[in-house]
């Protein structure tokens, strides 16, 4: 009998136990819910940071309350956006030909060839009129987020236009403005003397150039660069915080890294290294980063509304002609796509310089050879 009540005894008190255990136990449970909410308040203030990381700040606009002040001569566009601008070589009424400047990645109308390699006695004999212009978000220009690959050349006819450039004038861009001298032969060829593309930047997505050709040219870059032009190709919103990150390099012409210049780019830097133009760097960037570098990004290697490749001569007959211009060692923009488009193009001239890399604009005699080019014909390279 004691034995069998020991018995019930001991499960009594295994129940007891067991009971108090599974009491235990519900805190547990409820930790687990706990640690799941957590989680999500984790994970969102992850998603809130992310968001506002890859937010660009608004930009600082010329003439604003908080913005740098404006000194350069400036007209008002249709959308009421201003457009800076800056003019070299013979007075307008008196010159013979003028030319608009498209100046490239990182830039404004102060950097033109014009002002360092092209020569008074060329300006004058040909009676040469050039301005330049800051692109929208550079300089003292304003952004505009509404920017395309068309809008650009719109800008430029209205602003010929305002100058009174008359019905027809000559455009010279030079690498990310030498790409944009695409959308002026696809928009407004009608208002065209002549046109010139220098190192014009090549879209890898462009669908005219052959896969094979255009992913060899692509991984010849940097890693950091191929990453970069991945993420405005693919997901553009996040380019501003790509480019302003602090983990990992970012692409390297954003960085201004030497490795991305050639033997002769490097011997030019000098031409670059005048009082003038350091105060002048300060300008580029000035209104913010995302409106002139990120969107520069975006839109030269985004989705393009045309293919270039499959521009077809605008001009019968050759009356006008179009110039294209590159370095055979260029670093920057592969010489063997621009084989491939002027090949395709065959209307296009064609001048590929012996050993000169991405700033052989600026070298001596060389402004002088593409003006001359552009407005004589023919096809001499110093």
């Amino acid at each position: 009998m004691e034995t069998k009540q020991s018995r019930r005894r001991i499960s009594a008190t295994s129940a007891r136990t067991h009971t108090r255990n599974s009491q235990h136990k519900s805190p547990i449970q409820l930790s687990s819910g706990l640690v799941t909410k957590i989680l999500l308040v984790f994970f969102a203030v992850i998603l809130a940071w992310g968001y506002q990381a890859s937010k660009p700040p608004p930009p600082k606009i010329c003439g604003s309350p908080d913005g740098p002040p404006v000194t350069a001569s400036r007209i008002e566009l249709k959308d009421g956006r201003h457009l800076a601008y800056k003019e070299y070589g013979v007075p307008k009424d008196t010159a013979k030909h003028k030319i608009v400047y498209v100046h490239g990645f990182d830039s404004c109308r102060h950097y033109t060839f014009s002002a360092t390699s092209l020569t008074p006695d060329v300006i004058v004999d040909l009676g040469i009129y050039m301005v330049s212009f800051d692109r929208p978000g550079y300089g003292e220009s304003d952004p505009d987020p509404n920017r395309t690959v068309k809008s650009v050349s719109l800008d430029i006819e209205e602003l010929a236009d305002q100058l009174g450039l008359g019905l027809k004038f000559y455009v010279i861009g030079y690498s990310m403005g030498g790409q944009l001298i695409w959308s002026c032969l696809k928009y407004i060829p009608h208002r065209l003397a002549g046109a010139t593309l220098i190192a014009p930047v090549v879209n890898y997505w462009w669908p005219g150039i052959p896969s094979n050709l255009s992913s060899e040219a692509y991984y010849q870059q940097f890693p950091q660069d191929q990453w970069s032009l991945r993420v405005a190709h693919y997901i553009p919103w996040l380019t501003y915080w790509w480019n302003t990150q602090k983990w990992f390099p970012y692409i390297t012409l954003i960085a201004q890294s030497p490795g991305i210049l050639s033997r002769q780019d490097t011997e030019l830097l000098t031409v670059f290294s005048t009082a003038e133009r350091k105060q002048y760097e300060a300008q580029v960037r000035q209104q913010g980063e995302y409106e002139s570098l990120h969107r520069d990004l975006i839109i030269g290697f985004g989705t393009w509304e045309f293919d270039p490749l499959e521009v077809k001569n605008p001009f019968p007959g050759n009356k006008v002609q179009v110039h294209l211009w590159q370095g055979d060692e260029d670093m920057i923009v592969p010489v063997t796509l621009q084989r491939y488009i002027v090949q395709k193009l065959a209307w296009i001239h064609y001048h590929e310089v012996a050993g000169a890399g991405h700033l052989f604009p600026f070298s001596d005699g060389m402004g002088n050879a593409i003006i001359k080019a552009l407005i004589m014909g023919g096809d001499t390279v110093p």
